[in-house]
């Protein structure tokens, strides 16, 4: 139900402002939202809500939010029309497509784009319209090595085991911090809820963090390990599993290849040769190995600390070599798939073999970068700006991304932006890098989209699906994203700014229905694709494709076949979501490898494995090396607007260890300047002995303190941009993926 009078009522919503879907249950006055609390009803999260929650209503009231197109002209805005702004886009990115070609235009799509139900539909469309090979995304600033080795192991990005949180009985966690985050690659509501359940329930929680984080002081062992070594810490531990016939493979067994090639590249990697590395003695390597091979139910998991480090690749596949080695891979209480209802490519075609994945297919300019996934890695994003020459970027969109913040060396990337010829932005905040385009057009408010989430859906730690209706009417002058997106994709197309956006949309379902019905083992193949397309006449825009996910699903009506099956008309009736049931074992359906094997040694793996044993050698000398963290009022830089949020104590300040504090001459409450090779920041200190010694430590997403931006909340607390130390020339091969964690750093006290 939408409404925009004076009427109360109570509406209900999936949060969207991070990847634990929880439920909202939104008291409104018409537009305005007068209460927000956890939806006790919600099948997932069953009431719980974490205070990022309780600010969607600043969000949706924020004056500095954009609710107009806005075009720049020198350092000043004005703000137009839709058809205004769109004809200033098409005089612009025209003129470069038509005289540089389509890799002269870069897009960028930043992570709250997956956070939504139109972006993962109408980025898709805009990307094939505009066929550059210039593809840049925040996952290669967080979790592209886990998709790179799941994809290679299991044949899809998206085919990534998750821990089965509420039967577990053993989690060994690494480099996640759930008790600030919730999950991560891990769609779980309640994530220190469930792991209280699993300690009160007799099972054991196992943290490996550089830092005593919430999670790490709650567990019921915390093993520091020195940054960037947990591929070291893991492969002892799948040497340990071989050398002590640990290794049991169980229901796996006739499922699995390469188990002889992973025994044989283990064998360097003893608990005794990676102690000094890592920074966890020998005993404790071989305990924990034990650990976890004996319990009844187990699971590791590992999150953005392991992937944003310069063995990212290895260190993710590591996780679920040893899911599979113990057993405890696609069962009950271990690390299972989930079967998402729309959208997952291991459920569509026919179960237990595929084509897999393949990258390289074509490479970035400059350095050669492989694209992955279609996609080239954001290191090399400013180079390919700044570098003269056939193929140089001189226009880019960026869409709900702040790669000014959140990118590697920062400051130059920063300068790249401010040399481009044409830059567009779909944002809803003029901030660090939106400041340097000429276009910005903002998406319509939160409470006036539908909502569903196509991705996070896919790796929820139980099957459901829940979809959320507008509760509010566009306000005068709004436009959707969805449009927003197609108007762009139409002017990339060569279309013009006037093209018809309905006659567009009308054709990309017409080819999706097409591919439903040609598709093998589909629940509507060789149905009549003019029959299905009239019975989804009634909706438009991203409801409409999102039906007919549904309805060709796994658990959908096929159009009529199962008619107790999904539909968006089942969950429009289902206001608390829909409740799917645990995850159920699913190998060997859900692969999608050629071989329709899990494949424990993958070629690109076993060939970088030789890297990483190189580095056996190395010593530290007492260097010190930074790392990231973060806060559960956090999400990166978009939400720092909300006073809600970021009121109460500094949260960006320098974690350094009481040792290491004496040993610089660093005192409590006092600046240190923070110093790499390609920039340095002056941040407050903070003590503490929850960090390891030899580290310390910057929040991300933070530096709000740069000319031409309008976020009035962030600027009176800026805070510093850690990636001003973060460089470009590190990052993992595999995946491309940056190197945000392990950056060598040195430390002082700032001039007074």
């Amino acid at each position: 139900m939408t409404g925009n009078g004076d009427e109360s009522r109570v509406a209900y919503r999936t949060c969207p402002l991070c990847e634990a879907t929880c439920g909202l249950e939104l008291h409104l006055r018409g537009r305005e939202i007068t209460l927000v609390r956890g939806d006790r009803d919600d099948v997932f999260s069953g009431g719980f809500l974490c205070p990022k929650g309780t600010a969607l209503k600043q969000l949706e009231n924020d004056p500095d939010r954009l609710r107009r197109p806005q075009l720049r002209r020198g350092d000043r805005w004005y703000e137009v029309d839709w058809e205004d702004a769109f004809a200033e886009i098409d005089r612009g990115l025209t003129a470069i497509l038509e005289k540089h070609g389509r890799d002269a235009v870069a897009v960028y799509l930043g992570n709250p784009s997956v956070h939504n139900l139109a972006g993962p539909i109408y980025t898709r469309v805009l990307l094939q319209s505009l066929g550059t090979r210039n593809i840049y995304s925040a996952s290669t600033v967080d979790q592209m090595p886990k998709q790179v080795s799941a994809g290679l192991m299991f044949g899809t990005l998206l085919s990534i085991p998750v821990p089965d949180l509420d039967r577990t009985d053993h989690l060994l966690m690494l480099g996640a911090n759930p008790f600030a985050s919730n999950g991560s690659l891990m769609t779980a509501p309640d994530v220190p809820g469930r792991l209280r359940a699993l300690q009160a329930r007799g099972g054991k929680l196992v943290v490996v963090d550089p830092r005593r984080s919430k999670t790490a002081e709650a567990a019921d062992e915390h093993l520091f390990i020195r940054p960037g070594t947990d591929a070291h810490f893991l492969f002892a531990l799948v040497q340990t599993l071989f050398a002590d016939a640990l290794v049991s493979l169980g229901h796996l067994a006739e499922h699995v290849a390469g188990v002889e090639e992973v025994e044989r590249l283990a064998r360097d990697f003893t608990p005794e040769a990676v102690a000094s590395v890592c920074g966890i003695d020998a005993p404790s390597i071989r305990r924990t190995a034990h650990e976890l091979a004996s319990a009844p139910r187990a699971a590791v998991y590992a999150r953005i600390g392991t992937c944003t480090q310069e063995f990212g690749t290895l260190a993710s596949w590591l996780v679920d070599v040893l899911n599979t080695l113990t057993g405890n891979l696609d069962r009950p209480g271990g690390a299972m798939f989930t079967k998402a209802a729309a959208g997952a490519a291991n459920t569509g075609g026919r179960p237990g073999a595929g084509r897999g994945v393949r990258f390289g297919r074509r490479h970035s300019r400059v350095r050669g970068f492989p694209e992955v996934f279609g996609e080239l890695p954001v290191v090399a994003l400013a180079e390919e700006i700044e570098t003269p020459g056939e193929g140089k970027i001189r226009a880019l969109l960026t869409i709900a991304g702040n790669p000014a913040l959140s990118n590697p060396d920062s400051a130059r990337l920063d300068r790249a932006l401010a040399s481009l010829e044409f830059m567009v932005s779909v944002d809803i905040y003029r901030n660090e890098t939106t400041r340097h385009a000429d276009v910005i057009l903002p998406p319509e408010g939160e409470l006036a989209r539908g909502h569903y989430d196509l991705a996070l859906y896919q790796l929820a730690i139980r099957n459901v699906a829940n979809y959320s209706p507008p509760v509010v009417e566009l306000e005068p002058g709004e436009l959707p994203e969805w449009q927003i997106l197609l108007h762009l994709a139409a002017i990339v197309a060569g279309q013009g700014a006037s093209a018809d956006i309905a006659a567009l949309d009308d054709f990309v379902v017409a080819g999706l229905v097409d591919r439903a019905v040609q598709r093998a083992g589909s629940n509507v193949e060789g149905r009549d694709a003019a029959e299905l397309t009239a019975q989804l006449a009634t909706r438009r825009g991203p409801e409409r494709v999102l039906d007919l996910m549904l309805r060709t699903g796994p658990y959908g009506d096929g159009f009529g076949v199962h008619p107790a099956g999904l539909s968006l008309a089942a969950l429009e009736a289902a206001p608390h979501g829909v409740d799917l049931g645990p995850l159920q074992p699913r190998i060997p359906g859900v692969l999608r490898t050629p071989s329709g094997k899990i494949e424990l040694a993958p070629d690109p793996v076993v060939a970088d494995v030789d890297r990483l044993r190189v580095s056996l050698s190395r010593t530290t000398n007492g260097s010190m090396v930074l790392v990231g963290r973060r806060d559960l009022r956090s999400n990166n830089s978009w939400m720092h607007n909300l006073d809600i949020l970021v009121k109460g104590k500094e949260r960006c300040t320098l974690h350094v260890h009481p040792d290491d504090a004496r040993r610089f001459g660093l005192e409590h409450g006092s600046l240190a300047r923070v110093r790499s090779r390609t920039g340095e920041v002056e941040i407050v200190v903070e003590i503490t002995d929850s960090i390891m010694r030899g580290v310390v430590s910057i929040p991300h997403g933070w530096g709000h303190d740069v000319d031409g931006v309008q976020l009035n909340v962030a600027g009176k607390r800026p805070g510093v941009n850690s990636n001003l130390l973060a460089d470009t020339s590190r990052y993992d091969p595999l995946s491309g993926n940056a190197v945000l964690n392990g950056i060598p750093v040195e430390v002082e006290p700032a001039a007074t």
